[in-house]
């Protein structure tokens, strides 16, 4: 009878520590979205020309406009996106939302890029040459 109420407190106690480490690894991911990176900024280039640079840190709305077309910039939550593109197929809109210093968004057809500037450097798992 001792051998099955000692495994309950076992049980009790490893719930215990899951539960633990739960909330601890949930306060660790809001802790790192909630931090904006200073400095950290994207800078807009149509045609190899610098139009504008806005930091990561504060909401916005930007419409490029680009040769025939324009592309809407959103900056939200220190992440920057293509949302809208009235080019051919689009591929901009499906990049992933940029943060860190060297990543970029580029629209071939309208010649824009988005480039972050600033703040922490992007983590690459590979180098090509």
């Amino acid at each position: 009878m001792e051998k099955n109420h000692e495994e309950k407190v076992i049980l009790g106690r490893d719930l215990i520590l899951i539960g633990a480490a739960l909330l601890l690894a949930a306060a660790c991911f809001f802790a790192v979205r909630a931090l904006r990176v200073p400095g950290a900024a994207v800078r807009v280039s149509v045609e190899g020309e610098t139009v504008g640079e806005y930091p990561l840190g504060e909401d916005a709305e930007i419409l490029i406009p680009a040769g025939d077309g324009s592309n809407l910039l959103i900056i939200r939550d220190g992440e920057a996106r293509i949302t809208e593109a009235d080019c051919p197929r689009g591929l901009c809109m499906a990049h992933r939302p940029v943060s860190r210093r060297g990543e970029v968004i580029v629209c071939l057809p309208h010649r824009v890029t988005v480039e972050v500037i600033g703040g922490r450097a992007a983590e690459y798992d590979a180098v090509t040459g």
